[in-house]
């Protein structure tokens, strides 16, 4: 005769800690009168991950407008990606120009 027997099984929950989510902020595009069309819509689509079309979109906006809105991502996002952006803009030697603000 063989006796089976069970293990033993402990459930451990895990509790979450209320962790403070990091402030969003909105991504702006200025314009500029030096920085070809084609670039600025490159870096929409490489830097702020956009589709083509919307990129080529918020281009025109900035273009006729002088400003338009790209993106509300959190605040360490925000400054990642718009430094990378004016580094590639420094690189090709161009003024293009983003900004953020608090979304409120």
């Amino acid at each position: 005769m063989s006796i089976i027997t069970t293990p033993d099984i402990q459930i451990i929950e895990e509790v979450e800690e209320e962790s403070e989510l990091e402030p969003l902020y909105r991504v702006l595009i200025h314009n500029d009168h030096i920085t070809p069309m084609d670039f600025v819509v490159h870096i929409l689509k490489t830097v702020f991950y956009l589709p083509s079309e919307k990129a080529i979109n918020i281009m025109m906006i900035a273009h006729i407008k002088g400003m338009e809105y790209v993106q509300t991502l959190p605040r360490s996002e925000a400054e990642k990606r718009i430094i990378k952006a004016h580094a590639q803009a420094n690189w090709a030697d161009y003024p293009l120009h983003f900004s953020m603000e608090p979304d409120l």
